[in-house]
């Protein structure tokens, strides 16, 4: 079945390790599902946020259309670390762990 025009949801997001030193940006259509499997990795997973614990999330951002969504992580993956970081003290300045205000 297809969606109709604007009812796709794509999130861009950003996660943290517990001691807030390693991010790891992604994009997905289901944030909720996508933080199951972020916190709950297969064994001996080779991933990035297994590897270095990223299961917090920090920072999320909704678009409608995909290639707008791909574009904005596109465009953070290459931003230097202050600039993430001023993004997300914007966003969540405490930089709480939202994975369950989702």
């Amino acid at each position: 079945m297809y969606k109709t025009l604007g009812t796709h949801n794509y999130y861009v997001y950003i996660l943290t390790n517990k001691t807030k030193t390693v991010l790891y940006i992604g994009i997905t259509n289901e944030l909720k599902e996508r933080l199951y499997y972020h916190q709950n990795p297969e064994a001996n997973s080779k991933a990035f946020t297994a590897k270095y614990k990223c299961f917090y999330l920090v920072y999320w951002e909704h678009y409608n259309d995909a290639n707008t969504a791909i574009d904005r992580e596109t465009q953070l993956k290459k931003w230097r670390r202050d600039k993430k970081d001023a993004l997300i003290n914007e966003f969540n300045p405490d930089w709480r762990f939202l994975n369950t205000e989702i």
